[in-house]
């Protein structure tokens, strides 16, 4: 056999593998948006049911991929960088009553034919408005710090910003800024999801009505329908948490919105959120 022959096959196989990750990634991706809550062990039953054979050492590689942690507390989720300052959570208990009191951010990853772009978005929880935000195709600090310099200019300075431990946020570029506006800095615990809920459920919103339904082929389609979507999610999608006012209504007249974070982890009343049909609901539908 040739050693062209050979490349060849070593060629087409390594396409053959390609395709399967980035179905594999889309199937994770989805069944993640579905229950935030799956582990790389419960992920991996999940692709077994879907007829493909993989392990879990596999599965927690394509996780990682994606930055997809269980909800449940674990190890080795959501690394800062190993020389940047992290800070400690601030919102357990705090009564959330006004808007710009606190603001959070995180991002996700959208899948598109020739591989992943990353969303970064920045919402004020009092009012579950979305301030701002980024697409990019790589995974660097500035579009992070573009979209937070954003938000500032168009609405001010929160008393409290969170986010997770990922570098991007630890990063001197993005915590200097906040610095620079004596913004109090808040980090989410390692492994607690939870701990930014309402960016945790726009996302799960954000796909589900927009991302999947439209399929969308390349980054400048993408970006034009969340400029759409982003603009409706604002001013005409009315929340149920929100007692069905929209963001930006709650947000400019400082009535109908609210939470709060309880000291009490894995339970049905993790969330209370005035307002909302359901106390403690973890629904997509009380955004």
């Amino acid at each position: 056999m040739t050693r062209s022959v050979v490349y060849a096959q070593k060629k087409h196989l390594q396409q053959e593998i390609n395709a399967l990750d980035g179905l594999l990634l889309q199937l994770l991706d989805e069944e993640y948006t579905r229950h935030p809550f799956y582990g790389s062990r419960r992920m991996t039953k999940y692709l077994h049911g879907c007829g493909h054979v993989v392990n879990r050492k596999r599965v927690q590689r394509l996780m990682r991929t994606l930055g997809l942690a269980g909800m449940a507390p674990g190890p080795h989720t959501s690394k800062p960088h190993p020389h940047h300052k992290v800070y400690p959570y601030l919102l357990r208990g705090l009564d959330i009553n006004r808007p710009n009191q606190v603001w959070s951010t995180d991002i996700t990853y959208i899948r598109l034919p020739r591989g992943f772009v990353y969303l970064v978005a920045i919402i004020d929880w009092y009012s579950r408005k979305v301030l701002a935000w980024r697409l990019s195709n790589t995974m660097d600090a500035s579009f992070c710090v573009d979209c937070l310099a954003g938000a500032i200019k168009d609405y001010g300075v929160p008393e409290i910003f969170n986010t997770d431990q990922g570098s991007q946020f630890t990063s001197d570029s993005f915590t200097g800024l906040l610095r620079h506006h004596r913004i109090t800095i808040s980090m989410d615990g390692r492994g607690r999801a939870l701990d930014n809920i309402f960016v945790e459920r726009l996302w799960r919103t954000v796909k589900y009505e927009e991302i999947y339904l439209k399929k969308y082929d390349s980054f400048p389609d993408l970006l034009i329908g969340l400029t759409s979507y982003f603009q409706f999610y604002n001013q005409e999608r009315r929340h149920q948490s929100l007692d069905y006012q929209t963001p930006s209504q709650v947000y400019q007249t400082a009535t109908g919105g609210g939470a709060m974070i309880v000291d009490k982890f894995n339970s049905e009343k993790e969330m209370k959120i005035p307002h909302a049909e359901e106390l403690g609901q973890r629904h997509s539908s009380v955004m």
